[in-house]
């Protein structure tokens, strides 16, 4: 019988064939068990899928019952087309096999011989010709170099993995074969289901985004998660991560996120970010669900697929021990979990159910003999009461406690409300029984309280998020962007790619940002003119395009109050600067005015290989050098993104006004915010940028670019 597609799937779309295939041809299959020819095969009759499969190999008739054709041309000449082709070949006759394929009218194919770019130059240059032979024939490309993929629907094992998944709704993509397994062992046990299962290895063609794309409008899926090494495009990636983030929970796991090394970076951001940085913005710029380890991973996939997501409300807690049930409420506080409000209606009904010395309170003690009818009645109490929108049941041992029984209360409990219910059953050997029970019932179960809570904060963030979430809608700015990409490649032709002072400044100004009066003066009778007509008291710096961390050399002059002073100031700067770098170009003087009553601020740009723009916000001085306490976003923002940025930073109360000082003017950080955005966005050119300090007057007064500099590519 020919495989069906599901009509809750998109048929239609570039991926179905992968998914979805009406038969399959296994180029390579083997008849001598322990080759992954043969394991692949197996796996596909053994799995349950019901469509035409084809086994190819030039040295068998017959290999497991069926008919072998010596090549895929006449596999299809003979069976029809066929739409899947899964190649488990040596890698140098990949391409030419992929030729003939896309010639028999192959729809799709997986490659998970290995060779490829994992194994260096050669390798490399044989996944291109790949690419680009799979793309000549608009055939989706799944590998090389992975473990293959399982669809529950179609019941299709196109992998070398030892288990089938059970069917259910969770989709997991994965970079890695190896945890791929490791979650299938894990998924058995723990009774969780998955619909798609898909290793992608070294995602020469179908990556991520292309997975999120697909999976988000599918309707048997209900969580997505993914384990990533690196990301293709990350740009395409932020889009897509955020459609699929507001219809359903996806969770990350990202390998590779911190600096193997430090890197050489001329600005304060560039040596702030990193690829973690960059990660942890993606992140919370699309609601994903951070995980931060394979134990959060898993914990996240157990909650998420098991049960539903939170309403507006606090979690509860019902234990039969006051202390797990007090490090519990301690987890939650340090989690940033609200902890229910019970209604009076709710303490009454508890103290009609629980035995004087228990707590009515949250978290709810129904103290240690409490038998499996105690759990029921006060779960249904607590499942009744507005406030509540989750609910951790702690259970430890003791000599009185039906376990099983219990278990089983919450199972039903679980069934009979929307609201997550999650066990916590503290203990090994005594427990297990009703551990088992829960699973069997799929209520999710963890062993620590930390746990439990780790993973239910992080559900209850995403699910209202989620509920408050605004279209992402970046801002522009009427700019003059012709002028900037004048200035920016009169710099190149002069060779110099770190630009500081005034041009740095002019390049702002075009992007409507303030800046304070000033001129350049080149000598010190100028610099007390050009002074004297911006007004005292002024701003002096040097201007040299060697030049970047002025005042580490003593090339800044700040309060210059006369015109004498000025002269004296240009003489000064002058001196350090032959002293410390005789070979610097010196420019001259920048002589600017000086504004008052104002609270340094930084904004920041760096490039990130795989994000693109990534733009920071701190106070400036000691907040920022010393204490490292700044907030990030990949650009482009929204007007939403760029006030997130300033609430993030612990310091942020210092702009609202601290010590009865006035407010700052935080709108004009948000538009300075969002017109770097627009900048860094128009100019991937610019890989680094600072402007160091803005200058933030009290509020509705503005802000000004005090100084900037900027690093651009060749």
């Amino acid at each position: 019988m020919a495989a069906t597609r599901s009509r809750n799937t998109r048929t239609g779309g570039r991926l179905a064939p992968l998914f979805f295939p009406t038969s399959v041809a296994v180029i390579g299959a083997a008849r001598e068990p322990g080759k992954v020819g043969h394991t692949v095969l197996d796996n596909i009759l053994k799995g349950g899928y019901q469509g035409k499969v084809l086994p190819v190999n030039p040295k068998a008739d017959e290999i497991a019952g069926l008919k072998c054709y010596p090549s895929i041309t006449t596999a299809s000449e003979a069976a029809g087309t066929v739409e899947l082709a899964v190649i488990v070949i040596p890698a140098p006759l990949v391409p030419g096999v992929m030729d003939e394929c896309g010639a028999a009218g192959v729809r799709a194919a997986i490659v998970i011989s290995a060779g490829f770019r994992e194994s260096g130059r050669e390798g490399f240059l044989l996944e291109q010709r790949l690419v680009e032979t799979a793309r000549r024939h608009r055939m989706p490309l799944l590998g090389p170099n992975c473990l293959g993929l399982i669809t529950g629907e179609n019941r299709l094992n196109a992998t070398f993995a030892r288990l089938m998944p059970l069917p259910g709704k969770v989709a997991l993509m994965s970079q890695s074969g190896a945890l791929c397994t490791s979650i299938l062992d894990w998924s058995v046990k723990e009774l969780i289901g998955f619909s798609r299962f898909v290793s992608f290895g070294n995602k020469a063609d179908v990556n991520e985004s292309d997975l999120l794309r697909d999976w988000r409008a599918d309707s048997r899926v209900g969580v997505v998660c993914a384990y990533l090494e690196q990301v293709s495009d990350g740009q395409r990636f932020l889009t897509e991560a955020r459609f699929t983030s507001r219809k359903k929970p996806l969770i990350i796991l990202k390998a590779g996120v911190t600096d193997a090394g430090a890197r050489a970076a001329s600005s304060h951001t560039g040596s702030l970010a990193g690829s973690e940085r960059a990660y942890a913005a993606a992140v919370e710029q699309t609601n994903s669900l951070p995980a931060r380890s394979m134990e959060d991973f898993f914990d996240l996939i157990s909650l998420t697929s098991l049960t539903a997501l939170p309403g507006k409300g606090g979690v509860a807690i019902l234990t039969n021990a006051g202390g797990p049930g007090i490090l519990t409420a301690d987890a939650c506080e340090k989690e940033g979990l609200r902890l229910a409000a019970f209604s009076q209606n709710t303490i009454s009904r508890i103290a009609r159910a629980v035995p004087g010395a228990g707590n009515l309170y949250n978290p709810v003690d129904i103290l240690g003999d409490a038998e499996s009818s105690r759990y029921r009645d006060a779960l249904r109490i607590l499942a009744a009461d507005r406030d509540v929108a989750s609910i951790i049941v702690i259970l430890t041992p003791q000599a009185v406690t039906d376990i099983e029984g219990t278990a089983r209360v919450i199972v039903e409990q679980a069934v009979a409300t929307r609201k997550p219910v999650v066990g916590c059953f503290i203990g090994e050997e005594d427990i297990e029984v009703g551990v088992e029970a829960l699973r069997r019932g799929g209520v999710p179960n963890f062993r620590f309280p930390e746990r439990a809570v780790a993973a239910l904060a992080k559900v209850h963030r995403y699910a209202e998020r989620r509920r408050e979430e605004k279209v992402f809608e970046p801002v522009s700015f009427r700019v003059k962007k012709e002028r900037v990409a004048t200035a920016l490649d009169f710099s190149r032709g002069g060779g110099y790619l770190h630009i500081g002072g005034f041009q740095a400044l002019d390049v702002l100004r075009y992007y409507g940002l303030k800046v304070p009066k000033g001129r350049l003066a080149k000598s010190p009778d100028a610099a007390a003119a050009i002074a004297a007509a911006i007004g005292f008291p002024v701003v002096m710096k040097v201007v040299s395009p060697n030049i970047m961390h002025k005042s580490d050399l003593g090339g800044i002059r700040v309060g210059v109050a006369d015109a004498e002073g000025a002269r004296e100031a240009f003489e000064d700067i002058q001196a350090a600067v032959r002293g410390n770098m005789p070979d610097a170009l010196f420019l001259g003087v920048a002589v600017q005015e000086q504004v008052a009553d104002a609270r340094e601020v930084i904004i920041g740009a760096a490039r990130d290989p795989q994000f693109g723009p990534l733009l920071m916000f701190g106070l400036g001085g000691i907040y920022v050098e010393v204490l490292k306490d700044v907030s990030f976003r990949i650009a482009p923002i929204s007007r939403n993104d760029a006030k997130k940025m300033m609430y993030e930073v612990k310091s942020y109360p210092l702009l609202t006004g601290a010590r009865g000082e006035q407010p700052a003017d935080t709108d004009a950080i948000v538009d300075a915010l969002l017109r770097c955005s627009q900048l860094v966005t128009d100019f991937p050119g610019i890989l680094e940028m600072d402007l160091n300090p803005l200058l933030v007057k009290p509020r509705g007064q503005g802000a000004y670019v005090a100084d900037a500099r900027m690093v651009i590519t060749p």
